[in-house]
């Protein structure tokens, strides 16, 4: 179970970037309450809480893992989480803005 925290912990981590980013710029980015799901923009405070709400449950997943930073099973399962759901979201996010722009043309 504690590494199946970590792994999450690292996925959880890793999508808050994207929200708090678009929402500190004030831009609109996809989140799962736009419309079509995860295809649509989200306003700027949405993905602000989307965002605050993904760290917030990455780090309860590390409090509870108490990953040490470094070399070990624990760290590698936890960046493995953001890299797999990085890897995902990027190709995700990629088809979307592609789509996106086509149809603004």
């Amino acid at each position: 179970m504690h590494l199946v925290a970590a792994f999450f912990a690292g996925a959880f981590l890793c999508n808050c970037l994207p929200h708090v980013a678009a929402g500190l710029q004030g831009h609109g980015f996809p989140t799962p309450f736009a419309k079509p799901r995860g295809v649509g923009f989200s306003s700027p405070t949405i993905n602000m809480l989307w965002g605050a709400a993904n760290l917030v449950a990455g780090l309860l997943l590390l409090s509870r893992s108490a990953i040490a930073i470094g070399w070990n099973l624990d760290f590698g399962v936890m960046l493995a989480g953001g890299l797999v759901l990085g890897l995902y979201l990027s190709r995700h996010f990629d088809r979307v803005m592609r789509e996106r722009a086509s149809s603004d043309h």
